[in-house]
């Protein structure tokens, strides 16, 4: 039952998608900082709504001016960029390395090409044709 399970988590399938999850949670908050940060704001210019605060630059328009933050936007593609680092160094990589070594240990037979199966024949017949004569 435990020798099952761990075959289970052992496939890369489960890792692949764990990681998944995790970059694309990171993902999303560059998408939602990105669309609050700049996409609102430029949207608020054009409907006449407060700034927002943090590092950016001020868009004139119509209504007055509109504050479109870049920090968030930075602060949110750094998170993704350390989230997904951690990721890679402390799951993938390790898990990577231990499907490596097992691989290894299960290391497949190689066949014998088909001059050496010849010459085993021969030497075998050889051996019988002698074994024949005794």
């Amino acid at each position: 039952m435990l020798k099952g399970f761990k075959e289970f988590l052992m496939r890369g399938n489960i890792v692949e998608l764990a990681v998944a999850v995790v970059i694309g949670t990171a993902f999303t908050a560059i998408v939602t900082a990105f669309t609050e940060s700049l996409i609102q704001p430029l949207i608020n210019a054009i409907g006449g709504s407060d700034a927002a605060q943090g590092l950016g630059f001020r868009v004139l328009s119509e209504n007055g001016s509109t504050f479109l933050d870049f920090g968030s936007v930075i602060n949110a593609a750094v998170n993704f960029v350390i989230i997904a680092a951690v990721v890679y160094f402390l799951v993938v990589l390790p898990f990577q390395k231990l499907q490596e070594r097992r691989k290894r240990g299960q290391e497949e037979e190689v066949a014998p090409t088909d001059t050496e199966l010849l010459t085993e024949i021969r030497d075998l017949l050889r051996e019988r044709q002698v074994g024949d004569r005794s």
